[in-house]
């Protein structure tokens, strides 16, 4: 046996040779984004200031900005998005690498994003290798209707019937034509070494929240919380269907559990909230489905802006209704209204410290239900659904 040692040469190339082979082409990973509105996302990149002022989003903000505080394009990050209009109806996809703008495609103003940007920037920060992100969102869509999965069985509701299921075919029908072509969206595709589905996030909620579901008890009517039994059942149904549809029957899942309201959002949206989680926590999932809380991350300083401006466009909804009247009978009214507006910006800025002004001009631009259209709000649960996938 040969026992000279390895010449200072050798040893270069042996490292050099382990440093192309760490380096060489991987299978592209790919990632799915599916939900309803607030997985399209509805913050303006207007309200990106908020993410920079907060000391915990700082870093972060920096990541989703270039050197001249413009909207960062992600390198090796690519996205294909199907969305829909304000009324949730599919009507256009398109694609190209991640950058803000990938939010809800209606209304975009300054451009929106939702929790794809800094999940693309934090699996990518994990991964060091090219991501491609496939997002379906459709506002306004139901687990219980909408994107009922096939193995969930049919529903008594006649009118209903004819909606069951369909976005669960938008979906799936968008994501098997990206995979049919992955270099039509990412163009330095390697077909030689493929792709691997490397996770699922599902974001919705909301229309189940307020959906047709049973009362817990209903001698008490409305009183009593609704059972939302069904949907936790639903919800392990869809991912076992999407496992299937897609041939992986791996496939890690996070659940983005509804956030609205924050901490006191009441009885109905905890119980809401425990049975969409339920999946996540039960044996049959542990350890490829994680659940991320959201309304961890709600804006509540934004929500305690809001009750005070609210409290003071009470006090002019008397004269508002009177002006909105006169609009409706052909009257004249614009001047009015001018000046109704004018009171109210001079209360409000009255009403409301430095900062919550800022907050309230700045930090926010969408309703409660869209979360405020906070970007600090998407920012973070972004974050939150890669990290839990890693």
């Amino acid at each position: 046996m040969n026992t000279r040692p390895y010449s200072s040469m050798a040893l270069l190339a042996m490292a050099a040779a382990a440093v192309t082979g760490s380096l060489a082409a991987k299978p592209l990973k790919v990632f799915i984004l599916t939900g309803q509105s607030n997985m399209e996302g509805h913050a303006q990149t207007r309200t990106f200031p908020a993410v920079a002022k907060d000391p915990k989003t700082a870093d972060l903000y920096k990541k989703m900005v270039d050197a001249d505080g413009e909207p960062a394009t992600i390198e090796d990050v690519w996205i294909a998005y199907s969305y829909g209009d304000f009324g949730g109806n599919p009507v256009g996809k398109r694609s190209g690498q991640l950058t803000s703008g990938f939010g809800s495609q209606h209304h975009v103003g300054t451009g929106k994003i939702g929790p794809e940007l800094t999940f693309g920037i934090t699996m990518h920060e994990h991964l060091g290798e090219p991501i491609l992100l496939i997002k379906n969102a459709w506002g306004g869509k139901s687990l219980m209707v909408d994107f009922r999965p096939p193995s969930g069985g049919e529903l008594e509701d006649e009118k209903a019937k004819e909606r069951a299921g369909k976005y669960y075919g938008h979906m799936m029908d968008h994501v098997k034509e990206v995979l049919a072509d992955p270099k039509k969206v990412y163009p330095d595709y390697d077909e030689k070494e493929g792709y691997e589905l490397a996770g699922f996030v599902w974001f919705q909620g909301f229309n189940d929240l307020v959906g047709n579901y049973p009362r817990v008890d209903p001698a008490q009517g409305k009183k009593s919380v609704k059972d939302y039994s069904e949907y936790s059942r639903l919800l392990a149904c869809f991912i076992r269907d999407v496992r299937k549809d897609l041939s992986a029957p791996g496939l890690p899942f996070v659940i983005g559990v509804l956030g609205t309201g924050g901490e006191s959002a009441g009885d109905n949206t905890d119980a809401f909230r425990k049975a969409m989680a339920a999946p996540g926590e039960s044996d049959e999932f542990k350890g490829t489905v994680a659940n991320v809380f959201t309304h961890e991350y709600w804006p509540a300083e934004i929500e305690a802006v809001m009750e005070k401006v609210n409290a003071v466009n009470k006090e002019f909804a008397d004269r508002d209704r009177e002006i909105k009247q006169r609009r409706k009978d052909g009257g004249e009214w614009k001047e009015d209204a001018a000046k109704l507006e004018a009171e109210k910006k001079a209360k409000i800025e009255e009403a409301l410290s430095e900062e919550e002004l800022f907050q309230y001009e700045v930090g926010r631009s969408n309703q409660g239900f869209h979360y405020h259209g906070s970007a600090k709000f998407f920012a973070r649960i972004g974050k939150a659904f890669a990290e839990a996938l890693v």
